[in-house]
């Protein structure tokens, strides 16, 4: 097996890439995106959430940002938007935010608040309790809902490794505190064939936000159906934040 020699790793590409993932699937969600950034030089690590805890899946990723060296891009997909959106301003080595198909809460809502704003998302009758209080998605709803776009073979693969996320998660009433996106530099890649987080909500994300916005015709699990374009978005919004870090430091 070859290594990876110390002057290897200098010639990587900045910033780093951390990747946050959401609800129903795990950090290896990323993996086509995750080949790509690496066959462009960048330095990828990949968060595993506890979906148990929001608190926790914060603290999670934030030690994942204070271990990488030097300046650090994080993106989010779905319910990975709520957590990088708690980072807070002192998030450890970061200089700028991508949202995919993600949740961007603002101070003072909740995610159940969000849930419950029209529209609905279709995918939400996919969605069931079991007895211990986690939400899973039923197999032939995970196929139509979140992965129409994906090969049915891997779909169901998906399907069957999904993670589930506690019910007193997704449907906190705590309020958010003050958004990382108010301080950091973001982006926001809309799906518009969403059936998981509407396309109308992840607009009006992204255009509160500020966002520079690219839409694309996606399902829910773009990072998966199309590695490409998603790895081609995030490398733009790397180059774009490396920018905007160095013009604020001189």
């Amino acid at each position: 097996m070859p290594t990876i020699t110390t002057k290897a790793l200098a010639m990587s590409k900045s910033p780093n890439i951390v990747l946050v993932h959401g609800a129903w699937a795990d950090g290896s969600s990323w993996s086509g995106v995750i080949q790509r950034l690496q066959e462009s030089g960048y330095h990828v690590a990949a968060v595993q959430l506890g979906l148990t805890s929001l608190d926790e899946d914060v603290t999670r990723t934030r030690a994942l940002l204070a271990a990488q060296t030097g300046p650090t891009l994080v993106v989010a997909h779905s319910f990975g938007g709520a957590v990088i959106t708690q980072l807070g301003a002192d998030a450890p080595n970061v200089i700028g935010l991508v949202y995919e198909s993600a949740f961007a809460p603002d101070q003072g809502e909740t995610l159940k608040g969000l849930l419950s704003q029209p529209p609905q998302a279709p995918g939400g009758a996919a969605i069931h309790p079991d007895q211990g209080g986690y939400l899973w998605l039923d197999p032939e709803g995970f196929l139509e809902f979140f992965a129409p776009d994906v090969p049915v073979a891997e779909a169901r693969v998906l399907a069957a490794v999904q993670k589930p996320i506690a019910a007193d998660v997704l449907f906190s009433q705590a309020a958010f505190g003050p958004p990382s996106w108010r301080s950091l530099p973001s982006w926001y890649l809309i799906t518009t064939d969403d059936q998981m987080v509407p396309p109308d909500a992840q607009r009006f994300f992204a255009k509160r936000m500020g966002a520079t916005v690219t839409a694309i015709a996606a399902s829910h699990a773009a990072m998966v159906s199309h590695p490409d374009l998603v790895g081609s978005f995030i490398v733009k919004a790397a180059a774009a934040a490396e920018a905007k870090a160095a013009v604020a430091t001189h």
